[in-house]
């Protein structure tokens, strides 16, 4: 008897390597956006929620600038080969996702920061406060 894990078989390991590489050229997580803000950073994190929940709590060395303010004129201020790196409040939220459509549509580079706010404190990791 098949559970239902294996109910549809597992991809080819030449597959999975080829998906899980991948999948590191669009994501990045928590732990690597911590170690590298203490590095020095090669790229911008864009928190990507309302003004009013970024003056509330925000990853220190965070850039505020809401998903639907991501146009051409903001971005304008940084290099055209920035990289830049988008989160929002964590798995439940798809603000990151729609920040990252619109920069990849305007040409920019663009990575998510999987679990958001969420993803940094079960981290542990500290927050800022205020603009």
């Amino acid at each position: 008897m098949t559970s239902y894990v294996t109910q549809v078989a597992a991809a080819r390991p030449d597959e999975a390597l080829e998906h899980f590489e991948a999948l590191f050229r669009f994501e990045t997580d928590c732990w690597d956006v911590h170690a590298s803000l203490k590095a020095a950073a090669d790229f911008v994190l864009l928190d990507v929620r309302s003004p009013d929940l970024f003056a509330k709590s925000h990853i220190p060395g965070a850039v505020n600038l809401p998903h639907g303010r991501i146009i051409r004129r903001n971005m304008a201020q940084w290099p055209e080969d920035t990289t830049f790196v988008v989160y929002c409040a964590g798995p439940h939220c798809n603000g990151a996702n729609k920040a990252a459509i619109r920069l990849a549509r305007l040409g920019l580079k663009v990575k998510e920061m999987i679990g958001g706010m969420t993803g940094w404190a079960d981290e542990g990791f500290a927050f800022a406060r205020g603009e």
